[in-house]
């Protein structure tokens, strides 16, 4: 089953359960691919319905450290649940092994040697990971190994 049709799924399921902030999280991921898609002007394939899903989970991230700082707990557990509802349409995460195998192939790949390449490492490295790996995560990463 294609990605969207699975989100698509799993609304009508939330919808069924009647789970609101299941409900809640995937409406607003099909607004968001929506909007992409006319942004775009044309449908959105599986890598780019992947990094809108990720964008999601990123933006509840830095709401989830914003409520707690604020110590809103409810409101940091309602945006922990929706990051979980979005997880699950993502492929597997990369374990750091294979994390770091990935950049050590995307340095090799494109001859980087310094910092000043690290763009080019980034753009090789970006559609092989897509989803599956944090970007600030990768970033350091990609930066320590550039380094050292």
């Amino acid at each position: 089953m294609e990605l969207q049709e699975r989100i698509e799924q799993a609304l009508k399921e939330a919808i069924r359960e009647q789970s609101e902030n299941k409900r809640n999280a995937i409406r607003l991921l099909l607004t968001a691919i929506k909007v992409k898609e006319k942004e775009l002007k044309r449908a959105l394939n599986e890598t780019e319905i992947q990094q809108v899903i990720a964008s999601q989970i990123k933006q509840r991230r830095d709401s989830v450290e914003q409520y707690q700082a604020a110590k809103r707990a409810d409101l940091a557990a309602t945006e922990e649940d929706e990051i979980h509802v979005l997880q699950a349409f993502l492929p597997e995460a990369l374990t750091p092994e294979a994390l770091e195998q990935l950049v050590s192939e995307a340095i090799a790949k494109t001859g980087a040697h310094s910092g000043r390449d690290m763009g080019k490492v980034m753009k090789a490295l970006m559609p092989k990971i897509a989803g599956r790996a944090d970007g600030k995560l990768v970033n350091e990463l990609v930066g320590r190994k550039l380094q050292g």
